[in-house]
């Protein structure tokens, strides 16, 4: 590490920024810029990282958020963005980095986690974390009628319907109660802005954000954004037609009414989980795909 020096939190620091971009280009094909420039880069998204003079080399980003498990609240951190420029690997950055974001936040979480590709497994027990099984949820679903009235297609593209869905956002209920997410928005638009642009439509009678998509016979259904609770058995009357027969629920479901089938998630990457005290991270349920760093 001769000759690196350490940065933390430095998002607006333009020759930083520039340089994480570019890492983040690098390693990842990532790009934070337009999600920093729109004002979603938040105070719970923050780069521990090494630089070479003013070059970005290693990061490793820390995401503040809470679990909602059975109804109760939990504070999280989630891991992300971990990556080492290929002319800086082997040299112990990350492992550095991380030693410092557990130093920092040793007592200020029930639950560290992050998502780990199938090239770093052997890393992360190295640090107290273990690997967890995910669950994927999804039913057989006979549409009794469909009602394409009051849904609207919103555009990620646009700025204003990126402010609506922030709004809203940033007032929501986790997506479930037996195991969600809270202060994640900043993550929610990264995914709206990069990911799901062309997924998001807004249902007005619930007053709901809905992030789908329909291929064939199944709907993939990876968040509903609300401010109070939903029917869901509304929503899914507004997003289905007469072809539907399966949903993919891409968070852990909790709804009345509904017969779900679970089964064990194969993703390209791995939970990990390091837990404080006396919590225990709940079995057989899905982290929410839209706040996954």
């Amino acid at each position: 590490m001769t000759g690196s020096t350490f940065y933390k939190d430095y998002k607006n620091n333009e020759e930083l920024r520039k340089s994480f971009n570019e890492l983040a280009t690098l390693v990842f094909g990532l790009n934070f810029e337009d999600w920093y420039k729109k004002g979603y880069w938040n105070n719970r998204y923050i780069p521990f990282s090494y630089a070479d003079g003013g070059k970005v080399i290693a990061n490793v980003s820390v995401n503040l958020l809470d679990f909602v498990i059975n109804g109760e609240n939990k504070r999280a951190i989630q891991i992300g963005t971990v990556m080492t420029h290929p002319d800086y690997r082997n040299r112990g950055l990350s492992a550095s980095l991380m030693n410092k974001v557990l130093e920092e936040f040793e007592s200020s979480y029930d639950f560290m986690y992050l998502f780990a590709n199938q090239n770093v497994l052997d890393f992360y027990p190295k640090f107290g974390f273990q690997s967890v099984n995910e669950y994927q949820f999804s039913m057989i679903y006979s549409p009794i009628q469909s009602d394409t009235i009051g849904i609207r297609k919103l555009d990620g593209n646009n700025s204003d319907d990126l402010n609506f869905v922030y709004k809203i956002a940033s007032e929501r209920v986790p997506v479930s109660n037996l195991f969600g997410t809270l202060n994640t928005h900043g993550i929610l638009m990264f995914y709206c802005i990069y990911v799901f642009k062309n997924d998001i439509y807004y249902v007005e009678d619930e007053d709901a954000i809905v992030i789908f998509k329909a291929e064939g016979k199944q709907i993939d259904l990876f968040d509903i954004v609300s401010k109070k609770e939903v029917s869901i058995h509304n929503i899914l009357s507004k997003i289905t037609n007469s072809d539907t027969n399966r949903i993919v629920f891409h968070y852990t479901p909790n709804y009345k009414g509904g017969d779900t089938q679970r089964d064990i998630f194969n993703g390209d990457d791995v939970l990990f989980v390091k837990t404080s005290g006396t919590n225990h991270f709940p079995l057989q349920v899905k982290h929410p795909i839209t706040s996954q760093a």
